[in-house]
């Protein structure tokens, strides 16, 4: 489902490509690569941008909002993945 805060990232991606990359991924590789991408040639900075804004997108879907952390090269990872007490933890065992 797209929200308004996607679209206005597709918008900023066709102003500026690297701006959207450095909104979903930070100061990263990624970026970087788009930024080399624009400046080859501003068309592959925009598949670039839009396949990140995708992937986040999945991302929602999959873990819900805000409940992910871009790990790199286009991947999300849970917050919550292992973050579990173990079995009986606190009480004295059988």
């Amino acid at each position: 489902m797209v929200k308004a805060s996607d679209v206005l990232l597709i918008l900023v991606a066709i102003i500026f490509p690297p701006a959207a990359a450095a909104f979903i991924t930070g100061c990263s590789c990624d970026l970087l690569i788009n930024i080399c991408l624009t400046i080859l040639g501003y068309f592959p900075g925009h598949i670039h941008a839009f396949w990140l804004i995708y992937k986040k997108m999945q991302a929602e879907e999959k873990y819900g909002y805000g409940g992910f952390h871009y790990t790199g090269n286009g991947h999300y990872q849970a917050l919550n993945q292992g973050s579990a007490a173990p079995v009986n933890y606190g009480t004295a065992g059988p």
